[in-house]
Order: structure tokens, then C-alpha cells, then sequence
């Protein structure tokens, strides 16, 4: 009877980490790319207008094509920064971004720096300097952080209900 109690606490257990409603999925994470700008020129802060970021096979551009707009894959500008989100990114990359100054400038042409990578372009007169970032967290995606989370949640509840199954034998054979 004991180990039926046992049993049933051990589940009631577990149901109470499982969430209380369903959750709805996607194909997993996607690579993403954050832009902050930086002004090199004097004279008014210049804000974006708009922008866009072109996908290239070959390494100096020559068959850039704008990044599609599909589902989640897109590419955004706010005033001050810039991001895009795709399911795959092409190996190289240039940013055109139009500015409060009427000025389209056009940035050179930057690799894929990682998973979720991060860059820094510096706004110069006529054009634009595009350079990454390191992040640790950038190279390490955040499934692989929720990965790591819940190994270590199985590792403490095997050791909790480990725990428990020693106290209730040891106190059965007192």
C-alpha cells in the first residue's frame, strides 16, 4: 500500500510541473540579427527612415536579392536600430537604410556572424561600416539554454524523488 501511496505521490508531482495549458509549436528557433548605429558624422543625430537587407551567395554582392517577408522571416528598422529574423540567413549580407537627412547609404558586405548575431554600423558622410559583435549568448541559442535548464530540473527531481524513496525505506525498516 506504501509504495502505491509513494507511486502516486511521485505523480503528483510531476503533473505539477507540466503546464496548465496547451501550447502550440513551430519549426524551433530562428537565426536573428540585431543592428545598433552609431554616428560617425557631426551635426544632427540622424534617425532611419527605412531599410533593407539584402541576401548574397557570392561574397561581393554581385547577386544580392532583398530578404523575403515570409511568416516570421523579415527584415524591420525603428528609428534607432534594426533587426531581421529569417529561417536561414545567406552566408553574406548589406544593409541599405534610408535617413532623416534623405541620404540612402548602403554598408559593406558582412558575413553571418552566428546563430543570433549582433552587429554595430557606424554611419559615416556616405556610406555605412557594418561590424559584429561578440556575445556569448549569441553563439550559444536559447534552445540550447532551455535545453540546459531542463536537464539540470531532471537531474534535481531524480535526486528529490531518489531522496524520498531513501527516507520512506529507511524509516520502513525502523
Amino acid at each position: 500500500m506504501r509504495n502505491i501511496r509513494i507511486l502516486l505521490l511521485c505523480f503528483a508531482f510531476f503533473q505539477a510541473l507540466l503546464p496548465a495549458r496547451s501550447v502550440s509549436a513551430d519549426t524551433g528557433p530562428k537565426p536573428g540579427m540585431a543592428f545598433t548605429f552609431k554616428q560617425e558624422t557631426n551635426g544632427e543625430p540622424l534617425t532611419i527612415v527605412s531599410g533593407l537587407m539584402y541576401e548574397c551567395e557570392q561574397a561581393d554582392c554581385s547577386d544580392a536579392a532583398p530578404l523575403e517577408e515570409l511568416g516570421p522571416q523579415r527584415f524591420w528598422c525603428d528609428a534607432l536600430t534594426c533587426g531581421a529574423i529569417a529561417y536561414g540567413f545567406s552566408q553574406f549580407h548589406r544593409l541599405e537604410i534610408e535617413f532623416s537627412d534623405g541620404k540612402t547609404r548602403q554598408s559593406n558586405v558582412f558575413e553571418t556572424a552566428g546563430f543570433d548575431s549582433v552587429y554595430t554600423v557606424t554611419i559615416r558622410s556616405d556610406d555605412l561600416l557594418v561590424g559584429g559583435q561578440f556575445s556569448p549568448i549569441s553563439d550559444f541559442p536559447r534552445t540550447g539554454i532551455i535545453l540546459l535548464l531542463c536537464a539540470c530540473l531532471l537531474v534535481a527531481g531524480g535526486l528529490t524523488i531518489g531522496l524520498i524513496v531513501f527516507l520512506v525505506r529507511r524509516r520502513v525498516k525502523n
